[in-house]
């Protein structure tokens, strides 16, 4: 963690640069998706996985007998969600023992409304960029429309958080702000971060005379 904030680096899948990655302390999550339609789509498990980070799966309305078999073959212990998957479909992933985040793709406040069938199915919301696809878009939305959000999940920011985003984060709070999602804006290639870019970026983040 940085300053309390959770950070959950995103489109994980070679085996040398998850290694890497968890040389860098402040990383909590790693993500791996499980979305066929996604360059960062993972097939099988790498030869090195987390051993200290959060293994996160990232799936798009997928049926429940899948999430169960990638939970088991990648040692998941959280699924994120990014389809139209119902509360009830998340309220059953939580009572087998699977923390659970909900992604929902914000570009005004009442995009926001949507999170309150969830609130007590899901243990982190994530607010990521609307887009034509799921996630990975590379560009921001607005913070602000965050303001209208008085739930009481927590949530992760993302959508076009990069290299120098540290300063705009450090500005923007929220008393259920959890943590920052990081992906397409810290790789070299689909899947593939650049250890030393994110390591300036979290030095940068976690200077607060900066």
């Amino acid at each position: 963690m940085i300053n309390g904030k959770i950070i959950k680096v995103c489109g994980m899948g070679e085996a040398a640069n998850i290694e890497a990655m968890e040389q860098l302390m402040e990383v909590d999550f790693m993500g791996f998706i499980f979305y066929a339609r996604s360059p960062r789509y993972v097939a099988e498990p790498p030869a090195y996985m987390p051993r200290h980070a959060r293994r996160v799966g990232v799936f798009v309305d997928e049926e429940l007998t899948m999430i169960h078999r990638q939970v088991q073959r990648f040692g998941l212990e959280y699924v994120q969600l990014h389809g139209h998957e119902s509360p009830e479909q998340c309220q059953a992933l939580r009572a087998e023992g699977l923390k659970v985040i909900k992604a929902f793709a914000i570009a005004q406040p009442d995009d926001l409304l949507r999170t309150r069938a969830y609130e007590t199915a899901c243990d982190l919301f994530l607010f990521d960029t609307r887009c034509d696809g799921y996630g990975g878009s590379g560009r921001s939305f607005d913070w602000d429309a965050l303001r209208a959000y008085t739930g009481s999940v927590p949530f992760l920011l993302s959508g076009g958080i990069g290299p120098h985003s540290a300063a705009a984060l450090k500005a923007f709070d929220h008393p259920r702000l959890a943590g920052y999602d990081l992906n397409s804006r810290f790789e070299t290639a689909p899947g593939l971060k650049d250890t030393t870019l994110l390591q300036a970026f979290l030095n940068e983040l976690k200077n607060k005379n900066q």
